[in-house]
């Protein structure tokens, strides 16, 4: 994941996730957990100043990919995607598939992201 506020989209992935940082430098953050491993990585300071981010992020659905994540409370990944910035479809959007309740959502710099709670 190219990030151009490498912390903060760190922070997100490891609260959402429940990841650890295994190696963390200047220009990434690897990031791990049962069954799950993020690269955060920064994008380069010539680029990024050309990024402009609104706040609150808004989600940048013309992206071909859609990271999908398997987690245990989509309470919980509420809570942690609040603390760091990032947005949550209302409750309402909850749907069903495959024995998962599945909401989207998008990282603080608008990512899409997809979370799947084991039903």
């Amino acid at each position: 994941m190219f990030a151009k506020e490498k912390a903060l989209v760190s922070a997100f992935y490891r609260l959402t996730l429940g990841l650890e940082v295994v190696e963390s430098e200047a220009l990434y953050d690897l990031l791990r957990g049962p069954g799950h491993e993020v690269l955060v990585q920064a994008i380069p300071p010539h680029f990024a100043q050309e990024i402009r981010i609104a706040r609150p992020p808004e989600p940048r659905e013309e992206t071909p990919f859609k990271p999908t994540f398997v987690v245990a409370s989509l309470a919980q990944v509420r809570r942690a995607v609040e603390a760091t910035g990032g947005l949550l479809k209302a409750e309402a959007a909850v749907w069903r598939f495959r024995g998962h309740l599945v909401l989207d959502g998008w990282d603080p710099e608008g990512n899409i992201v997809q979370f799947q709670q084991p039903e």
